[in-house]
C-alpha cells in the first residue's frame, strides 16, 4: 500500500485546502504524470483514498483534495462561497501541481464521482484544460429531490432567509452495497451530511448549462453510470455523453451499482475499466478535435445561422420577439442606455462604457427604473464581471514583465473608450512606458481620449484610429508592445479567418515572451434575446453572435503563436478571460 503525505495549497483567495498526495515511481527518462482524485458531495479525500492502490497505476502520482467545507479543509461544512469558486479552486489546484510537482497538464487524468464530478465537469468546459483523460462516476447533473417543486422553494426561501443549509436524506445502505463502506460513512466524523443552498442551487445550475453545451469538451471521457442510483437521474447524464464533443468516449452502464459507483461491493471491473482507459490515452499521442474552422462547420456555425433566420411571418415566436422590440423601442424613451442602444448599437464602445459605470439614468423615476433592469442583466453583469477580470490580468502580466527586468508597452487594439485599461493602474507603480489605444469609431477615439486626460495619463498614453483586423497594420505597431489585449471583440465577429488574420498581426508585433489578455464568450443564456431584439453598431443590423468555444478560442491563439498560461471565468460561465504568452 502506498503511503500518503498530507499537504495544503492556496487558493485565489488565500484559503488553505488540504490534499493528499501518494507520489508515484516514473520508468528513467519518463515525464512525470498524476491521476486526480474528486470525491462525492459531504465526503473527502479520505473516502476515496482505496482507490490509488486499486487502480493499480505505479507511475503514476496520485492527488485527492478535500474541497471547501469537507473534510480537513477550512470553511462551513458543506459550504463554498459559490460554486464557480469550487471550480476555479480546481484550476488553482492544478496550477499548484504543476509549479511544485513539475506535472504538465497533459500529463494529467481525473477521475471524479457525484458532485465533485459536476465541479470537474464545469471546470472541463469552462478552462478547457488539456488533461490527457476525464472519468466521471455518477456525476450529480441532477439530483433526485423528490419533494415536487422543491428547487424552486428553495430558491424562494433563499431569497427570503439568505443561504442555508439542508440535510441529505440518503441513508448509507442506498449509497453502497458494500457493508464495510456503509458502517465506515455512518461512523466517519469528516462525513458532512448538511450542503448550503447556494452550493446545491450552484450545482443545479452549472450542470444544466455543462450537459446542454456538453460539445465543447473535448478531453477523452469515460462516463461510468449507476444502473440502480437513488440518489441522481439518469437522463441528463446520458445527453451528456451523447452531446461530448470528445473523439474518444465511452460510456458503460453498471447494472445493480448504487450512488457510491467507485466505492460499490463489486466495484472491480468499473475500477478496471477506468485503468484501461487511463492508460490507454497516455500510451498514444492527446487527439483533439480542430476548431480552427468551427465557423464553417459544425455547432455554434448552425447555431449563429439559426438566430440569422428570420422566423415565419406572423409565427408565435415572431409575434413574441416582434413584441419585445416593442418594448424596448418604448422603454428607450425613457431609459439612457436602452437608448444609447439603440443610437450606437448594444455592442459599441459607448455602450460598454456605460455598462461599466454602472449608474441607472433616464427621464424620471420609471425610466431610470427601467434603466437599471436594464443593467442588472445577466449579460451586462457578466460584461462587468469581464472588466474586473481583464484588469486583474493586465495587472498580473505588467508585474510579471517587471519582474523580469522588461518594460511594459501596452496596446489595446478595440479598445472603446479604453476605461479597464487606464482603470487597472490604478495603484500601479511604476506606471507603463507606453500606453497605445486603437479603435475603429471617432466616437470612441474622442471619448477615450477625453478620458486619458481626466486620468492625467497624457505623458504616457495616446489614442488613435485603427483597424483592429489589418494584420499589416498590428505588425508594424510602435514602439514594438510588450502587452496586448483583445477585450469584447473576437467575440462580435463569426469569421475565423479576420480574427485569424488580427492574432497574426498581433504575434509579429509582440516581443517574444510578452503578453496577450484575450476574451471569449463560451456561452450566453440571452443569445435569442440577442439576435432578435438588439441592434450592432454596424448601421443597425441584428447582433447575431456566434459562440466560441474555450477550445476554439484557445486553439487560435495557440495557431498565432501565444501559450495560455492563466484564466479566469465569471460565475454563469459567460465571458472568459485569458492570459497568454508569446512562445519564441
Amino acid at each position: 500500500m502506498r503511503e500518503a503525505q498530507q499537504q495544503t495549497f492556496t487558493t485565489h483567495d488565500d484559503v488553505q485546502l488540504f490534499y493528499r498526495h501518494w507520489p508515484g515511481t516514473p520508468e528513467p527518462g519518463e515525464p512525470r504524470k498524476a491521476v486526480l482524485l474528486f470525491h462525492r458531495g459531504h465526503e473527502h479525500s479520505g473516502r476515496i483514498a482505496h482507490l490509488v492502490d486499486e487502480l493499480d497505476l505505479p507511475g503514476f502520482d496520485f492527488f485527492a483534495w478535500d474541497a471547501r467545507g469537507h473534510g480537513l479543509s477550512p470553511g462551513a461544512r458543506g459550504d463554498s462561497p459559490g460554486f464557480a469558486t469550487s471550480v476555479r479552486d480546481v484550476q488553482t489546484f492544478c496550477e499548484h501541481l504543476s509549479a511544485t510537482y513539475q506535472i504538465d497538464e497533459e500529463n494529467i487524468a481525473v477521475i471524479a464521482q457525484s458532485v465533485g464530478a459536476v465541479i470537474v465537469a464545469t471546470w472541463a468546459h469552462d478552462y478547457a484544460p488539456r488533461i490527457r483523460a476525464l472519468v466521471l462516476a455518477s456525476p450529480a447533473f441532477k439530483v433526485k429531490l423528490y419533494v415536487p417543486f422543491a428547487r424552486q422553494g428553495l430558491a424562494l426561501m433563499r431569497r427570503w432567509r439568505g443561504n442555508f443549509f439542508v440535510n441529505s436524506y440518503v441513508k448509507a445502505r442506498f449509497l453502497s452495497h458494500d457493508p464495510q463502506r456503509v458502517a465506515s460513512y455512518d461512523s466517519d466524523p469528516l462525513i458532512t451530511k448538511a450542503i448550503s443552498v447556494n452550493v446545491l442551487l450552484g450545482l443545479y445550475e452549472a450542470a444544466e448549462r455543462v450537459v446542454a453545451d456538453a460539445q465543447a469538451i473535448t478531453i477523452p471521457t469515460q462516463l461510468l453510470i449507476s444502473g440502480a442510483d437513488f440518489v441522481v437521474h439518469r437522463q441528463p447524464q446520458e445527453q451528456f455523453f451523447e452531446r461530448l464533443g470528445s473523439l474518444r468516449k465511452e460510456k458503460h452502464i453498471l447494472p445493480g451499482f448504487f450512488h457510491d459507483t467507485l466505492g460499490e461491493k463489486n466495484r472491480g471491473h468499473a475500477v478496471a475499466s477506468a485503468r484501461r482507459f487511463i492508460q490507454q490515452n497516455f500510451a498514444q499521442p492527446s487527439e483533439r478535435p480542430s476548431l480552427l474552422n468551427a465557423d464553417r462547420l459544425g455547432l455554434t456555425c448552425a447555431e449563429s445561422e439559426s438566430l440569422a433566420a428570420p422566423l415565419p411571418h406572423n409565427s408565435l415566436r415572431d409575434l413574441y420577439w416582434r413584441m419585445t422590440r416593442a418594448s424596448m423601442r418604448l422603454g428607450s424613451q425613457l431609459s439612457s442606455g436602452i437608448k444609447l442602444g439603440f443610437d450606437t448599437g448594444f455592442d459599441s464602445g459607448s455602450t460598454l462604457d456605460y455598462v461599466y459605470r454602472n449608474t441607472a439614468t433616464g427621464k424620471s423615476g420609471v425610466g431610470r427604473l427601467i434603466d437599471r433592469n436594464y443593467l442588472d442583466s445577466i449579460g451586462w453583469r457578466g460584461i462587468r464581471q469581464r472588466k474586473l477580470h481583464v484588469e486583474e490580468l493586465l495587472r498580473l502580466a505588467m508585474q510579471q514583465l517587471r519582474d523580469q527586468g522588461r518594460e511594459v508597452r501596452i496596446v489595446d487594439i478595440a479598445a472603446g473608450h479604453g476605461r479597464y485599461i487606464l482603470e487597472a493602474l490604478q495603484g500601479v507603480s511604476p506606471l507603463p512606458e507606453s500606453i497605445l489605444l486603437r479603435d475603429y469609431s471617432d466616437i470612441n477615439v474622442r471619448d477615450g481620449s477625453a478620458l486619458i486626460r481626466e486620468k492625467g495619463l497624457e505623458g504616457i498614453a495616446q489614442f488613435v484610429k485603427g483597424d483592429a483586423f489589418d494584420r499589416a497594420d498590428l505588425a508594424a505597431l510602435q514602439p514594438k508592445p510588450t502587452l496586448a489585449v483583445v477585450s469584447g471583440l473576437y467575440e462580435l465577429f463569426a469569421d475565423n479567418q479576420m480574427v485569424a488574420a488580427s492574432l497574426a498581426g498581433l504575434a509579429e508585433a509582440v516581443e517574444p515572451g510578452g503578453y496577450l489578455v484575450y476574451t471569449g464568450q463560451p456561452w450566453h443564456p440571452q443569445l435569442e434575446l440577442i439576435a432578435r431584439a438588439l441592434t450592432s453598431h454596424r448601421e443597425g443590423q441584428a447582433w447575431v453572435m456566434r459562440r466560441r468555444t474555450q477550445v476554439e478560442m484557445d486553439q487560435r491563439v495557440e495557431a498565432a503563436g501565444f501559450r495560455k498560461v492563466s484564466m479566469r471565468v465569471d460565475e454563469w460561465g459567460i465571458f472568459s478571460v485569458a492570459l497568454a504568452q508569446r512562445v519564441s
